[in-house]
């Protein structure tokens, strides 16, 4: 059996693992809580399934049987998990090891599967949950006879790229778009408690856009809106989720890496929770600010000498548990605080129900 494409977010925001149908034994593995709403398998007649709860009893069937795919839900990253991954690996050498996980852990499975162990990769590939498992019909006999065309594999592999980036970017930016921020904070947030992370909300847009687009045409307003989102990005941390989700607005998700939290293992989570609730983003305000002075003093060679001026923008944060326990709730208060600001003068980003936490118009 063999894997022969790979879908990601098509077909709203489900991860398509395509497989043919030559080997009618094939054997895949799952292992870990394995809901319906979270893999599906019913549309591979053909291919058993065999499901096991956790990595221990993964490893006794894996034991006794050859799969050619084991698909792991990944909860957790710690060493026993590494350990898990390689002792999977070393009983099974011919499966492919697919880590299946949240939008909001991507970074750090896209991590690991960079990650070797004496020359053998941890994992092969990742896909973010919701999976479908899938099969492509084929006559066993024509594929013999016939051997894949590499040019249309490569074909289908480009159109496949195309329409991962239709589903996940914005066309004009190249970061994310609205569906993406959306989806993706409401898995950050859901996770946000339990793994003791910090989740802001940044909405902001382009001071004076309109007058831009009515002086100079959209090409230059265009141009002003990719600036600003490769600049946004360059003043990000890798982890953070930069996305365009309408006309000159744009939005950010700031959080922390699990591996980043600096909590001991007898903190009472009471109270580590209070922390996390009435912590300020100070990281994040000074990521803000960063970006705005940036911004401040970025030339527009598109309006010719006459045409510089400053390129500014107004924004609101708004963190979570704090400000909102919700997605809409979240957007709700940093589009309020987006509006105190423009209010105030613009060209500044404010921080929800903080008076004294205001980051200062330079």
């Amino acid at each position: 059996m063999r894997c022969y494409a790979k879908f990601r977010y098509i077909d709203k925001m489900i991860s398509r693992i395509t497989i043919d149908a030559a080997n009618k034994d094939g054997k895949i593995l799952l292992i870990g809580q394995v809901d319906k709403t979270a893999v599906a398998t019913s549309d591979c007649p053909g291919i058993r399934f065999h499901t096991s709860r956790n990595i221990p009893d993964a490893i006794v069937a894996a034991s006794t049987n050859q799969f050619d795919i084991i698909a792991v839900i990944t909860d957790d990253f710690d060493e026993d998990f590494i350990s898990a991954l390689k002792t999977l690996r070393k009983i099974n050498p011919k499966s492919k090891i697919f880590l299946l996980t949240q939008m909001w852990r991507e970074p750090i499975v896209a991590e690991l599967i960079r990650s070797s162990s004496n020359g053998n990769k941890l994992a092969d590939d990742y896909y973010i949950l919701p999976v479908s498992f899938t099969v492509k019909k084929s006559n066993g006999k024509q594929l013999a006879e016939n051997p894949p065309d590499t040019e249309m594999i490569e074909e289908q592999r480009q159109r496949i790229e195309i329409l991962e980036k239709l589903v996940m970017e914005d066309e004009l930016t190249g970061v994310k778009n609205r569906r993406f921020v959306r989806e993706f904070l409401r898995q950050i947030t859901a996770g946000a408690i339990q793994e003791s992370l910090q989740v802001t909300l940044l909405i902001f847009d382009i001071d004076n856009f309109k007058q831009y687009n009515d002086l100079y045409g959209h090409p230059v307003g265009d141009s002003i809106l990719k600036q600003a989102a490769v600049l946004m990005q360059k003043c990000c941390r890798k982890q953070d989720v930069v996305g365009r989700i309408g006309g000159d607005e744009f939005a950010v998700v700031f959080w922390n890496l699990p591996s980043g939290k600096s909590v001991s293992l007898d903190t009472d989570p009471k109270a580590e929770r209070r922390r996390l609730e009435s912590e300020h983003p100070t990281q994040v305000i000074n990521i803000c600010e960063r970006f705005r002075r940036e911004l401040n003093k970025t030339d527009l060679p598109a309006l010719g000498a006459e045409g510089k001026g400053v390129l500014a923008i107004s924004g609101g944060l708004a963190t979570f548990p704090r400000d909102g326990s919700t997605v809409e709730e979240l957007f709700f208060q940093a589009d309020k605080a987006l509006l105190e600001a423009k209010r105030n003068g613009k060209n500044r980003v404010y921080l929800i129900g903080s008076e004294n936490n205001h980051p200062q118009q330079a």
